[in-house]
């Protein structure tokens, strides 16, 4: 085999929970994980080279060592002194800087990719645990499906399968620094209201779409919705046409909707789109890989 081809799917926080700072500045979170079937393309091809080089068609995203694509590719081309190189294409459709864990989930695939092109036979936890040395999120991304994630997104529990519903994805036009939504977060941590990441994982096993929506919370949209109240209006005309509840994913500014059916989702999407409020919109699945 010289090439392969791997969809790395997002993924979008039901529940975001910052339980506090450790000494090193990295937050424990409690988080409540979900893939969705919204996807980069990513073909990896075997060089002569013995060099990483990459294309993508997003020109203003590098292709040099800041890619998480790249790290993950020297890390097992490093790791197993193999001397061929390769070059990786990446299509992106994930939002950018949009809380969807979208580089984190190109490097999952690059990881996996590498792991199957030279027969390296590393089971999904030896991936995973090489994962964490480039993100946080990249375990969860190699894992998928729910997931309940612990210490600073490193520490995943399997979750029973998610209610299958449709899910409405919506980014605005701007883009939210991370960094700085936790320097915000840090700054009023003690005024927050934490969500109940028991209860919703309860609801999961229950099936209750309902009783999951009414629990949805994420503390960081205590911070990020006063720097960009677009979010509050994408969440509110989402609720005002029929989603069951509507959060935003991550620190932003992404915000996803969970509807009982098709056609409303769909007559959601289009009232949305007419709005104008929103650059990225998507229709989609949950995704479960049990």
């Amino acid at each position: 085999m010289d090439s392969i081809n791997l969809k790395a799917l997002a993924k979008i926080n039901i529940g975001l929970d910052v339980t506090g700072i450790r000494d090193d500045g990295y937050h424990q979170v409690r988080m409540i994980m979900q893939t969705v079937n919204l996807f980069d393309k990513v073909c990896i091809t075997k060089s002569d080279s013995g060099n990483v080089t990459m294309s993508t068609n997003l020109k203003f995203l590098p292709v040099n060592d800041d890619n998480l694509c790249i790290k993950a590719a020297k890390l097992l081309l490093e790791e197993f002194h193999i001397d061929e190189g390769v070059h990786i294409d990446l299509e992106k459709h994930i939002p950018v800087a949009a809380g969807m864990a979208g580089g984190s989930t190109d490097a999952a695939a690059v990881l996996f990719g590498i792991n199957k092109l030279f027969n390296l036979k590393l089971s999904r936890q030896d991936l995973m645990e090489r994962g964490v040395k480039i993100g946080a999120d990249v375990p969860y991304c190699i894992m998928r499906g729910t997931a309940l994630a612990e210490g600073i997104g490193e520490i995943l529990s399997p979750l029973p399968p998610m209610v299958k519903c449709p899910v409405l994805i919506a980014k605005p036009g701007i883009s939210v620094s991370t960094k700085q939504v936790y320097e915000a977060l840090d700054s009023c941590f003690d005024r927050v209201v934490h969500p109940d990441i028991d209860g919703i994982i309860e609801d999961i096993k229950g099936q209750d779409l309902q009783g999951i929506c009414n629990k949805m919370g994420n503390v960081l949209e205590d911070v990020t919705i006063p720097l960009h109240p677009i979010i509050a209006d994408i969440k509110a005309n989402m609720m005002e046409h029929g989603a069951v509840g509507a959060m935003m994913s991550g620190s932003g500014p992404t915000v996803f909707g969970f509807f009982k059916d098709n056609k409303t989702a769909k007559a959601a999407k289009d009232a949305l789109t007419k709005t104008k409020m929103v650059k990225q919109l998507y229709l989609t699945t949950l995704y479960n890989n049990k």
